[in-house]
């Protein structure tokens, strides 16, 4: 038997004649002779300490955190546990079970503090959580009573909160922007301090470039942190790696997607249509997707490949994915679903068709005909395009309704992930959503006033229009002449905040009438000191706004982008300070007004993970209609909205030629299966006649979610900034996305959970003397499009 190891907690000591006599391997050797004389009972019993095995340990750690924890345990956080147990349980670990109780609270400790799955004592993560709980056992045992006592001070190393006060001490910008890490929700704790009853307590801004920058690995199948600094001009290596990212974060939630995945127990596929349209998804196999090298020598069959779509130096529409690239034909190409999603080159499609190799080809394999390296030979004849399917927020995050109202739970998913720094759902989503319950009540209180839980976006804020600022002044005044608990807790304004590019040589100016601008809107603010002082204004700026505009001259600039400077705001800045030093505000009132400049894109927080917004300025439509792909017109008048055929027997038989453009299209087989059915309904009201704006905003809303990214185009079109890219990023997807895009009509939609909104722009086009904004009820979670003559 190996020699006594001295535990790493023991003290040095000069031990002359050491008992060598060997114990069990589920005790291990005792570092220290045994006392065969009797402990006398003090408050602080001694503990001898044993050298315990890490291999011996194991077996019950895995029990404690990985079946019931869920963690993973690496090889140096179990050597550091079994030291700390040899030394403070001795040799009772087991027979006692004083190990099994350290196991669980040290595990408790761990994901409080928001810790990821697999637990590392590399850098020391374990080191702080031990010493606290050190702190807290007697006789090596926990003593409960200490442990409360002590549960507002547990830390974790590096400073990772375990448990923390239910709201930030001092309102502070400072405070408002460190992660929340909350554990324990217990108003009655912080009873006495009203403020804990403003939502604004638990509001957040994101700056795009403060926000932690995660990276899928697909090797792993998990997020980890980027573990490099982010630079604003990196190597050219990195240009690959965005889209390289962009790639594996939309194949993995596709492979999540229960139409990719096949079931264990085999289904014969039916050859006659059901009429039943869940007996028609029960008898499809789950689609297959099929790497673009793995088309070589399989000419004549078809598949189904998810790609980028782009341009080759010669000309033609290619479809890439990590293996390589494949010429594509659209001559009988259809949209899926038709007319439903803009397809551009930049993003990221499923494909449906034949492969076809060319028969001149001088030898099949990569760089073929083409004369591009990793091009296959020959064309994929595409039969249906359409998007990767969306993946709602709930599945990402694993969240599930337990049964007991709006209460949740967090099983599977990244619930694990801080993608905002804000706290992640498995360490603080429910206790949040319980704290958001009691704040701003219940929704379907639907009588009560929304008041405080009100967010108010208005866009285009164009200050060197004449009418802008009567226009905000009207919105300002209607909301100051509420009683002072009603006020809303938040007001976004979004640019451009010029109508030119400034710094350009442009009808905007120079810098000097740029800060003039924001000077006149600093005083129009200070006309409403109550909503100064009781509100968050929040600045999102666009292409217009100083510095990118100086060299962009109001085109696409880089993304993110950089707020506006600080020298040009100091004026509003002040109008702040002013309204709150002025202002009588007891004890019970709100927290102090402030202003944000933030980024564009930028997100906004309230109760940690529970509702994140995203606020994104960009002229999208626009670059859709010049850069989308045009598909022939479909010449079946039946077909409405749709990728079926029609209910007539006949036209069926008339398109029996085009069978293949819909093998695997699932929304047509349910069609087909319909229509063996009687339609008492007549065709023109079963599918009603949905309105241009209603049509044109959901193809919108629906080809960005489905995209997850808020640039899904070229860089050449809509330059990024490469390290910067995962910003950009719609995933998991946010509770409310806020696009301002003033060529579209103002909307609020809901698709996959995610409530869409447009406020448009602030002054309505081609109305007279017209203001136009959004109403956000963070209660209900849906915006209301609002207009007022000024």
């Amino acid at each position: 038997m190996a020699a006594p190891t001295t535990s790493l907690f023991a003290q040095a000591q000069a031990a002359s004649n050491i008992d060598p006599t060997p114990s069990s391997s589920a005790f291990g050797t005792p570092v220290h002779p045994v006392q065969p004389k009797p402990t006398s009972s003090a408050t602080n019993p001694s503990i001898l300490s044993i050298s315990l095995p890490p291999a011996t340990l194991r077996p019950l750690a895995f029990r404690i955190f990985t079946k019931k924890h869920n963690l993973t345990l690496t090889s140096s956080a179990l050597q550091a546990i079994a030291d700390f147990i040899g030394t403070h349980c001795g040799s009772g670990w087991r027979e006692e079970g004083l190990a099994e109780k350290v196991l669980d609270e040290l595990a408790r400790a761990w994901k409080k503090g928001g810790g990821s799955v697999i637990v590392s004592n590399e850098h020391g993560d374990l080191g702080g959580a031990l010493r606290n709980i050190e702190g807290c056992m007697t006789g090596g045992r926990i003593d409960h009573e200490r442990t409360l006592s002590r549960q507002s001070s547990l830390v974790l190393d590096r400073g990772l909160p375990i448990a923390a006060p239910i709201k930030p001490r001092n309102p502070s910008r400072g405070d408002s922007q460190s992660s929340l890490g909350l554990t324990t929700m217990d108003l009655e704790d912080d009873g006495n301090d009203p403020r804990t009853k403003d939502p604004r307590s638990w509001l957040r801004i994101v700056d795009a470039f403060e926000q932690p920058r995660f990276i899928y690995n697909a090797t792993q199948r998990h997020f980890e942190s980027a573990g490099r600094s982010a630079s604003l001009l990196p190597g050219p290596t990195r240009r690959t790696t965005l889209l390289r990212d962009r790639y594996q974060l939309v194949h993995q939630r596709l492979l999540r997607n229960e139409a990719f995945q096949t079931s264990s127990v085999a289904l014969s596929r039916s050859k006659v249509l059901q009429a039943s349209s869940s007996e028609i998804a029960m008898s499809q196999q789950a689609y297959k997707l099929t790497p673009v090298a793995n088309l070589l020598g399989r000419s004549g069959s078809t598949h189904v490949l998810l790609g980028l779509l782009g341009n080759s130096p010669t000309g033609d529409l290619i479809l890439s994915d990590l293996t390589g690239s494949i010429a594509l034909d659209l001559e009988h190409a259809r949209p899926v679903p038709e007319d439903g999603a803009w397809f551009t080159p930049g993003m990221i499609v499923l494909a449906e068709g034949l492969y076809e190799e060319e028969e001149s080809n001088s030898g099949p394999g990569l760089a073929g005909d083409g004369g591009v390296g990793g091009t296959i030979g020959g064309r994929f004849y595409v039969a249906s395009l359409g998007g990767p399917p969306c993946e709602r927020r709930e599945v990402t995050l694993g969240v599930s309704d337990n049964g007991k109202g709006n209460d949740a739970i967090a099983a599977g998913g990244f619930g694990w992930v801080d993608f905002l720094g804000v706290g992640s759902e498995r360490a603080t989503g429910s206790s949040m959503r319980s704290l958001e319950k009691k704040v701003l009540g219940k929704q379907d209180s639907l009588t009560a006033p929304s008041g405080r839980a009100r967010i108010i976006v208005v866009g285009e804020v164009n200050l060197d229009s004449a009418n802008t600022l009567d226009a905000l002044k009207r919105i300002l005044g209607l909301y100051a002449n509420e009683p002072a608990e009603q006020t809303p807790m938040t007001f976004i304004l979004v640019g451009n905040f010029t109508r030119y590019a400034v710094l350009s040589g442009s009808g905007s100016g120079g810098s000097i009438e740029y800060k003039e601008y924001i000077d006149s809107l600093a005083s129009s603010l200070s006309e409403y000191p109550t909503i100064l002082e009781a509100s968050t204004f929040v600045f999102v700026p666009g292409d217009n706004d100083p510095w990118a505009s100086a060299f962009s001259a109001g085109a696409a600039a880089a993304l993110p982008k950089r707020a506006v400077p600080e020298m040009f705001t100091s004026r509003v800045k002040r109008a702040f300070n002013s309204a709150n030093s002025e202002a009588e505000k007891p004890a019970s009132r709100y927290l102090k007004g402030e202003v944000i400049w933030s980024t564009n894109p930028s997100r906004l927080t309230l109760f940690g993970p529970a509702q994140e917004l995203v606020i994104f300025r960009d002229d999208m439509s626009g670059r859709l209609r010049r850069k989308g792909l045009r598909f022939r017109p479909n010449d079946d008048p039946d077909v409405v909205g749709t990728n079926s055929p029609s209910r007539s027997d006949g036209m069926m038989a008339e398109h029996e030629d085009e069978s293949n453009r819909s093998r695997i299209n699932v929304e047509q087989t349910v069609e087909d299966a319909e229509s063996v059915l009687p339609d008492p309904i007549p065709k023109a009201s079963a599918h009603p006649s949905i309105p241009l704006d209603v049509h044109a905003a959901r193809k919108l809303v629906k080809t960005i979610l489905d995209q997850g990214c808020l640039s899904p185009f070229p860089l050449t079109d809509r330059p990024v900034l490469w390290d910067y890219g995962t910003a950009l990023n719609l995933y998991p997807l946010p509770t409310a996305f806020i696009l301002v895009d003033p060529d579209v009509p103002p909307f609020a939609l809901t698709y996959e959970g995610c409530h869409a909104m447009n406020p448009g722009a602030l002054v309505a086009p081609g109305k007279r003397r017209v203001a136009q904004w959004m109403e956000y009820d963070a209660r209900t979670r849906k915006g209301k499009p609002r207009e007022i003559r000024f």
